[in-house]
C-alpha cells in the first residue's frame, strides 16, 4: 500500500502542523476584529480620544471569547470608578467560531478517518498559540483616559487638592485567559459536533450518528434565527432611520438577541433588572419589563414581554415550527434502522444543551458606578464624568450610571427545553419517517 507522504514541497511535518495552527488562530483573530472594528466605528468608537480605539477593540475581543472587562479610575483618593462589564459580543463570537472551525476542516479535507494522536497534535499547537493571542489581547486591552476639569482655574484648584480625575478599563487577565480557552474548546468540539467533513478516529465513529444529526439540525436553528434577526435589522435601518447604529447592533450582538428569543420562544426565562442608563442596545419590550419599580429583579419570559408588546406572543410559534424543521432534518440524515425513541432521546439532548449554552452566552453584567469618599453617585454621575472625557456624540458617553444584569433561570429552562425536543424528535422522525432518507437507495436499484 503506497504511504502518505509528508509532502516534500511544503515544510516539513512539525513545521508544517504549527503553520496550520497559527492559520487558524490567525484567521479567527483577523475575522473577529474586522467585525468588531466595524461595528465599533459605526458605533462611533472612532472618536475616542487618546488613541483609545486599539485597546477598546482589544477589550472587545476579550469579551467577545468570554471574557470580562474591568472599568476603573477617579481622582485620586477623593472619587473612584467602581464599574465593569461582563457580557459577550456574540457577532464577533460566531464569525471567529465559524472562521476557525472553516479552517481547521480545510486542513484535514480528504479524509475520511483521522488518528487520535494527529488530531490530538493539531489541537494542542492550536491551543498554544491561542494561549498566546489571549495574552496578547489581554495586555493591549488596557487604555486610560485623563479628564480635563475645564478652564485653567479649574485645573489649577483640582491639582492643588490632588484631583487628576482619570477613567480607564482593563481585561480581566484570569478571566480572559481561562474562558477563552474554554471557548476555544468548546468551537473545536462543536467543529467535530456538526460537521461532517470533521474526519474522526476510529475509536469515535460509532458515536458520530448519535451527535451529528441533531447537533446539526440545532445549528441550523440558530443560524436561522441569525438570518432573520439581520434580516428584521436590516429592514428596520431603512424604514426607522439611525441605520449607523442599527447596524453596529447588528455588528456585535445580533445573536445576543435573536438567541434569546429563541429560548423565550421555547418557554426559558431569565432574571434581571436594569437601573439607569446604559446605552445597551436592549429592545423597548425586554427593557420595560427589566426596569421593574423600586430597582428589583424581574422576570423575562414570553407572558411579561407580551404585557408590554403583544407581538412577543409570535415568538412561541416561530420557536416551534423552526425547531420541528430542525428535527425533520435530524431524521432525515438518520439511518432507518435508528429508532423512533432513540432520534427523539437524542434530540431532546441535544436542544437542552443548545438552550443551556444560549443562556450561558446571553449573560449579561454590567455595573456602573462613581463613588466620592465612599459615597455612591446616583444617576447622571458617571455619565457626565464619561461625557468630560468622550465627547456628547460618543456611544459611551451615553452610559450613565446605573447596572444591567440579566441571568438565565438554567433550572426549570433546560428541562423544558428537553420536553420540547423530545416531542419534536419524534413527530419529526414520524415525518421522516415517509420520505426516502439521504444515501437510500430502492431495493431493486444497482442490481
Amino acid at each position: 500500500m503506497q504511504q502518505p507522504t509528508t509532502g516534500a514541497a511544503g515544510p516539513p511535518g512539525a513545521v508544517r502542523g504549527w503553520l496550520d495552527a497559527l492559520a487558524v488562530v490567525l484567521a479567527g483573530l483577523v475575522a473577529m476584529a474586522a467585525v468588531a472594528a466595524l461595528g465599533l466605528w459605526l458605533a462611533g468608537a472612532d472618536d475616542l480620544p487618546e488613541g483609545g480605539f486599539p485597546p477598546v477593540l482589544a477589550a472587545t475581543l476579550a469579551l467577545a471569547v468570554g471574557g470580562s472587562v474591568q472599568l476603573d479610575g477617579g481622582a485620586g483618593s477623593f472619587a473612584a470608578v467602581d464599574a465593569g462589564v461582563d457580557a459577550m459580543p456574540l457577532t464577533v463570537s460566531l464569525v471567529g467560531a465559524v472562521v476557525m472551525a472553516e479552517v481547521f476542516l480545510r486542513q484535514l479535507r480528504f479524509r475520511a478517518v483521522a488518528g487520535g494522536g494527529e488530531l490530538l497534535g493539531r489541537i494542542i499547537r492550536t491551543v498554544v498559540l491561542w494561549l498566546i493571542a489571549l495574552v496578547v489581547i489581554t495586555v493591549t486591552a488596557k487604555h486610560t483616559f485623563v479628564i480635563q476639569l475645564g478652564g485653567s482655574l479649574a485645573q489649577t484648584i483640582g491639582g492643588a487638592l490632588g484631583l487628576t480625575p482619570e477613567l480607564g478599563f482593563h481585561a480581566e487577565g484570569v478571566t480572559t485567559i481561562g474562558i477563552g480557552l474554554a471557548w476555544l474548546l468548546l468551537v473545536l468540539a462543536a467543529t467535530f459536533a456538526v460537521s461532517r467533513r470533521a474526519p474522526l478516529p476510529r475509536g469515535l465513529l460509532r458515536y458520530q450518528l448519535a451527535v451529528r444529526p441533531a447537533a446539526f439540525a440545532l445549528w441550523m436553528v440558530l443560524l436561522a434565527y441569525v438570518a432573520i434577526g439581520a434580516v428584521a435589522g436590516i429592514v428596520t435601518a431603512i424604514t426607522h432611520g439611525n441605520a449607523r447604529q442599527t447596524v453596529a447592533v447588528l455588528l456585535l450582538a445580533l445573536p445576543d438577541l435573536v438567541w434569546m428569543a429563541f429560548g423565550l420562544g421555547l418557554g426559558a426565562v431569565w432574571h434581571g433588572r436594569l437601573v439607569g442608563a446604559l446605552g445597551l442596545p436592549v429592545p423597548e419590550p425586554l427593557s420595560a419589563v427589566l426596569r421593574a419599580p423600586g430597582g428589583k429583579e424581574a422576570t423575562v419570559d414570553l407572558g411579561t414581554l407580551a404585557g408590554h408588546d403583544a407581538r412577543s406572543w409570535w415568538l412561541l410559534p416561530v420557536a416551534t415550527v423552526l425547531l420541528l424543521a430542525a428535527a425533520f432534518l435530524a431524521a432525515r440524515r438518520t439511518p432507518r434502522t435508528v429508532r423512533l425513541r432513540q432520534h427523539a432521546v437524542r434530540f431532546a439532548v441535544a436542544t437542552a444543551v443548545t438552550v443551556l449554552l444560549v443562556g450561558l452566552w446571553t449573560r449579561m453584567d454590567a455595573d456602573y458606578g462613581l463613588s466620592v469618599l465612599g459615597v455612591g453617585l446616583g444617576q447622571g454621575g458617571l455619565g457626565d464624568l464619561l461625557g468630560a472625557v468622550l465627547g456628547g456624540s460618543n456611544p459611551l458617553a451615553s452610559l450613565g450610571s446605573g447596572s444591567l444584569t440579566l441571568r438565565p433561570a438554567l433550572w426549570p429552562s433546560v428541562p423544558l427545553a428537553a420536553g420540547w425536543g423530545l416531542l419534536t424528535g419524534l413527530i419529526g422522525a414520524l415525518l421522516a419517517s415517509r420520505v426516502r432518507r439521504r444515501g437510500e437507495v430502492t431495493e431493486d436499484a444497482g442490481g
